[in-house]
């Protein structure tokens, strides 16, 4: 039996599995009073039709107020955040669910903050892109409902996240400029106690292997005007990189930045696609991702809540432009 045309509903189920619509609101609703046997076939007719369970309605049906969701950011001025922020709010739009967010400014205790806040003004759920900082203190909120995106949240086993493929996306972009001939590659890095700065450095590193040189590798860097410093720094030594891995668009911006007025032509390789990147001349090689499905993800996550300790790997692919394709000299 096909899909029925359009958006499934529970009729449709109900009609596939061959059960009644009571049923199927039973399973839905992950009521009692269903058999087993019964639980598995429905649970196969919605994975068949691609059903899903609007929450925003069930809400408003058992007389509850609209469903409204929270997303805790890092810095919404940085393009990764505001692009994850549209596509949050489109996803939740899909189940006329609201989204409030806040931004702690790179400052844990603010992040802590925000959630408190939020959970304590009856925000039903959570999308939190994580601090570096220890989040053992979520456990003590165990009505909160949160899914986390782009990093693990240290010392809370068990919780949901949506990331990306960052071992990958660090070891294809290593790898692109080794198969162009470079071996003194740099790493320009932020915090690496994040798990996705950890884990695109760890691409790095495989792909390097023994050619891997540590004084080529820089950590701790935040801003645009500091990678600039960092990358003319390491142009200005004895046996400078000829090529950089930048581990997200603040370091490839800054990179940009070092090189407008240098003679030297290294080769470079961002991590995160943003505006105008290809633009430049060279364009600038990306590690690209579907930030609609990064968002989609999570949404989906905060409204399944048929589990615990899930993860979803987003997959990410190399966009070549011609800064990642420069020669060595």
């Amino acid at each position: 039996m096909t899909a029925t045309p359009g958006k499934p509903t529970m009729v449709d189920v109900a009609r596939h599995a061959g059960v009644s619509l009571k049923t199927v609101s039973r399973v839905v609703n992950q009521e009692p009073h269903v058999s087993a046997a019964l639980r598995q076939r429905v649970r196969a007719s919605i994975s068949a039709l691609g059903f899903r369970r609007n929450e925003a309605a069930s809400r408003l049906a058992r007389g509850a107020t609209m469903l409204t969701l929270g997303l805790i950011m890092e810095n919404i001025s940085n393009e990764f955040y505001s692009r994850l922020a549209k596509a949050v709010e489109a996803a939740a739009a899909e189940h006329e669910a609201l989204v409030v967010f806040g931004s702690y400014e790179e400052r844990p205790e603010r992040e802590r903050m925000l959630v408190e806040s939020m959970y304590a003004r009856g925000v039903d759920s959570l999308i939190i892109v994580p601090s570096p900082a220890d989040h053992s203190w979520l456990a003590g909120h165990p009505g909160l409902e949160a899914v986390f995106v782009d990093r693990l949240p240290p010392g809370l086993d068990g919780a949901d996240v949506v990331a990306l493929d960052d071992v990958r996306g660090g070891r294809i972009a290593t790898e692109h400029l080794l198969a162009r001939g470079h071996r003194r590659i740099a790493l320009i890095s932020d915090d690496d106690g994040l798990s996705s700065v950890h884990d695109r450095a760890t691409g790095y590193r495989t792909a390097l292997g023994a050619a891997l040189d540590e004084s080529l590798v820089v950590r701790g860097v935040f801003d645009p005007w500091r990678v600039s410093r960092e990358v003319e720094r390491l142009l200005g030594l004895p046996s400078p990189p000829t090529a950089f891995f930048a581990a997200n668009n603040r370091a490839a911006i800054g990179i940009l930045q070092a090189l407008r007025e240098r003679p030297e032509r290294p080769a470079y390789v961002g991590f995160d696609d943003f505006a105008l990147a290809d633009v430049f001349d060279p364009g600038v090689t990306v590690v690209r991702y579907d930030v609609d499905r990064l968002a989609r993800g999570a949404v989906d996550l905060l409204l399944d809540r048929s589990g615990a300790g899930r993860r979803v790997k987003i997959p990410v692919e190399l966009v070549a432009r011609g800064s990642g394709e420069i020669p060595p000299p």
